[in-house]
């Protein structure tokens, strides 16, 4: 069993993760540059501006603005057809609002495209990857406001024009679907700059955000088409699919609710229309949202050619109230409880191979659209021993689910573009700002305090990936 010939093998990382120079080049602040370092056990603070004395992972990265050349070439070792990576936004735009767009950023990703095209990768680019200007937040409260839409599209109209002829495969908003994950605030600022008010209905908060991202991200596919008809457009949604505990049927039902939280995201960026589910769901809870019939007009106008997604694991729900609930905010859900068929990560997400191919398969039929994996990872605390890392555990992890997705293709006839791993090259973790919980290929030499020399240092997952590669997935 083998991919097809044109099929997209690589990595993905996003510019506020691995870029550093959080200043350099007319760079203004992102909300990622506003978040200290926490931990699986400390949540990472959001503060209003640079505050003296706190540590900002973001702001140093591991240096990809200084290293791409070199990094950009380990990953042509590899064989990787495909790189996706982020435009920092506020390296274009500074405040977010300017009229004028930064010319030193867009020399900066000229510089990094031309880099990738010259060993033979293509750019796989998502607009909004967690890094909007700060600026925005400050002065417009983030996705709250209507005004956000002509902001994004006037920077997404700036870079498709400038790189029209250099990147192919675009997305609008990562994991857009994650602010739903309401009891932590941190999902809504990182997705849509929004801090929450005490006694505010976030729900009803997130989903007016959620429409007006909507309608920025179908402008955004009908000005592409225009720019370049070859451009693929596509959306990006965390894939946590949900299981019922039991055949309960107030289980079976439970777990449909919950992944419809998931897939209303998908359902409108693919068909272009609010569900009658959470339509119906909007008038029982009595929630009245500025939606105008030329939003709705635009959003019909603008449909995805395909779905990007990640999958890092699955979740189960129990409608049993003597079950007990994990209630960890990575879950899909606090009311998710465990599965007692699956193994964990030290992090705490389960290890679910076989709901990749489930997801696959519940996403084209569902769309029938192609789909990219654009993240799949295993985070993982590595040694550095002799100056090498043997890193098993993640050759076996993403061994399973490479193998779980080309069956997904070859036996159940799913349209895949392509799979990027997530974090190919170390890079600060999104949720808990740390080094220590790393994904990559190749190990970054930073600490969570940020110390260390920025060597780059092959794993054994280096040489394993290659040759998943070299083979085009036969025999993983």
């Amino acid at each position: 069993m083998a991919m097809k010939e044109n099929f997209l093998w690589g990595g993905a990382v996003a510019a506020h993760q691995v870029e550093g120079a959080c200043q350099a080049g007319g760079k203004g602040l992102s909300i990622a540059d506003v978040m200290t370092a926490g931990s699986r056990t400390k949540a990472r603070e959001i503060t209003d501006g640079i505050v003296e004395g706190k540590y900002y992972p973001n702001h140093e990265g591991i240096r990809f603005y200084d290293f791409y050349k070199e990094d950009i070439a380990l990953f042509a070792e590899m064989g990787f057809k495909c790189f996706r990576t982020s435009i920092a936004w506020s390296r274009i735009f500074p405040n977010g609002d300017e009229e004028t767009p930064n010319e030193e950023g867009l020399r900066f990703y000229d510089a990094l495209f031309d880099e990738l095209l010259s060993h033979g990768m293509e750019p796989v680019v998502t607009l909004s990857h967690f890094e909007m200007p700060f600026g925005l937040v400050k002065k417009y409260r983030g996705w709250r406001s209507r005004e956000m839409i002509g902001f994004f599209v006037r920077f997404a109209e700036t870079v498709m024009e400038r790189y029209r002829d250099k990147v192919k495969y675009w997305m609008t908003f990562n994991e857009i679907n994650n602010q739903m994950i309401l009891s932590n605030g941190i999902y809504a600022f990182t997705n849509s700059g929004i801090l929450f008010e005490e006694g505010e209905d976030r729900l009803k908060t997130v989903y007016q955000a959620a429409h007006y991202e909507f309608v920025a991200s179908a402008m955004t596919v009908k000005l592409g088409h225009e720019i370049n008809p070859e451009f693929k457009i596509g959306c990006m949604a965390a894939a946590t699919p949900v299981y019922p505990r039991t055949c309960n049927p107030d289980d079976v039902l439970l777990a449909m609710e919950e992944d419809r939280k998931n897939l209303f995201f998908t359902d409108v960026h693919a068909r272009g229309r609010y569900p009658s589910y959470v339509k119906m769901d909007w008038e029982r809870r009595g929630y009245v949202f500025d939606i105008t019939p030329e939003d709705l007009a635009a959003m019909e106008q603008g449909c995805v050619d395909f779905i990007g997604f990640s999958y890092y694991l699955s979740s189960v729900m129990s409608a049993d109230p003597k079950v007990e609930k994990l209630g960890d905010d990575l879950a899909a859900s606090l009311d998710a409880v465990e599965n007692p068929y699956l193994e964990m990560t030290p992090w705490g997400w389960t290890i679910d191979p076989k709901g990749l191919r489930y997801v696959l398969n519940q996403y084209y039929d569902r769309y029938q659209l192609p789909l990219f994996v654009v993240e799949n990872g295993f985070g993982y605390e590595d040694r550095l021993e002799d100056g090498q890392i043997h890193d098993g555990n993640r050759i076996e992890y993403l061994g399973n689910h490479i193998r779980q997705m080309v069956m997904a293709v070859d036996e159940d006839g799913v349209d895949l573009l392509g799979y990027t791993v997530w974090g190919c090259i170390d890079p600060v973790s999104f949720g808990t700002g740390e080094m220590r919980k790393r994904y990559g290929f190749i190990y970054v030499d930073k600490d969570d305090e940020g110390n260390g020399s920025y060597r780059r240092i092959r794993k054994d997952s280096f040489y394993w990936y290659r040759d998943v590669i070299a083979r085009n997935g036969v025999d993983v």
